[in-house]
């Protein structure tokens, strides 16, 4: 028996480590101005409620234990004491002043986005983000990587487990930069704790933010706006590096843009094609309508047998393109180039079971935008 109360002691002392290893209570310090100007403001109040509480929880301990009625103490009687009055409405108004000097300017910092040297549009999907780099000519999307989709259903889930992405948003570090917030369909919110940035990305409107990251590093966020049943899977990563290497990284983007707009004048052959539209169905079309393409019934629709699938190809094109309208099912247009729109529609028309045989050419793509 108390060898079995033993084991069980260092079971439960075991998993109470693994539980609370990441646990703690108060907010990150955070890598840049704006997340360090929120953190002091943050500790400033809370130093303020705790003083409050010690300077009212000792007197009302002190009156307990001095002014008891065993001691005889007899309770004052008053009424309309203009002196407490004065001194429980005056008091509260004097720290509330205080602190609102400090956390009006940290807001109007937080708002100043004049100082932005580069600018991000940043739009969120179900059930990925895009990142556009107005200035570079870069636009991509970031999904949650193949590696944590792989292991959702399972126990082998590794350390950053749903916290990683197939494109990271690459950042200079040391460089004020402005983001441009919105949404292409529901509303999602845009979280980085450690930027001490999060931003409600709403469909129709802009918001703005922005941040001066000090120190080079890879970081992470998520959605924290419910959005859909994927909600849990778009996470955000950052890799903030040196400026010299962001230029390298710019350089390295922009020749991949031009590789890829010479792919699309190319005629593909079938095994490609249907190589490449795999990768990108899973990527982009499986969470709605399954690894197996059988859909969620009631919810999101087959593609294995639809007539989407087996009918008009300039009908299937027009969809992926354009999306529909009151469904979740969005527009690829401006997400996807024309190749990976030209190989996934190919893979849609012969997997499953479809076995259309239409190998569908970027070209069409094109001339169909």
């Amino acid at each position: 028996m108390s060898k079995l109360m033993s084991r069980l002691g260092g079971l439960i002392v075991m998993v109470s480590a693994n539980a609370f290893a990441e646990y703690g209570f108060n907010m990150t310090k955070g890598v840049s101005s704006v997340a360090r100007d929120i953190y002091g403001l943050h500790m400033m109040v809370f130093w303020i409620c705790v003083a409050i509480a010690l300077i009212v929880f000792s007197v009302m301990i002190y009156s307990l234990i001095v002014h008891r009625k065993s001691q005889g103490v007899v309770a004052a009687n008053f009424h309309e004491s203009t002196k407490a009055e004065l001194l429980w409405t005056g008091i509260p108004i004097i720290i509330l002043v205080l602190m609102a000097i400090p956390a009006s300017s940290v807001l109007i910092d937080l708002e100043d986005t004049s100082k932005a040297q580069m600018t991000i549009k940043i739009t969120g999907h179900q059930w990925k983000w895009q990142y556009d780099y107005p200035k570079e000519g870069i636009s991509f999307i970031s999904n949650l990587k193949q590696g944590s989709k792989d292991v959702i259903y399972s126990g082998n889930r590794h350390k950053n487990y749903l916290l990683e992405v197939d494109n990271n948003l690459v950042l200079p570090v040391d460089t004020p930069i402005r983001f441009l917030i919105t949404s292409n369909d529901v509303i999602h919110s845009w979280w980085v704790p450690d930027f001490g940035v999060k931003q409600d990305a709403n469909p129709g409107f802009i918001n703005d933010a922005w941040v001066q990251i000090d120190e080079i590093g890879i970081y992470r966020g998520q959605c924290t706006e419910l959005c859909g049943k994927d909600h849990g899977f778009m996470p955000i990563v950052v890799d903030v590096v040196s400026k010299a290497d962001y230029a390298k990284w710019v350089s390295k983007q922009q020749a991949a843009k031009a590789v890829t707009l010479a792919k699309s004048s190319k005629t593909w052959g079938e095994e490609e094609l249907i190589s490449l539209g795999q990768k990108v169905y899973n990527t982009s079309c499986a969470s709605c309508h399954g690894i197996t393409g059988k859909g969620i019934p009631g919810v999101f629709p087959a593609l294995k047998g639809s007539p989407i699938a087996t009918g008009d190809i300039k009908k299937h094109i027009s969809i992926v393109l354009h999306g529909k309208t009151g469904t979740a099912m969005a527009g690829y247009k401006n997400m996807l180039g024309d190749s990976d729109i030209a190989a996934v529609i190919t893979f849609e028309r012969t997997a499953f079971g479809n076995q259309m045989g239409d190998l569908i050419q970027p070209a069409q793509i094109k001339a169909a935008r």
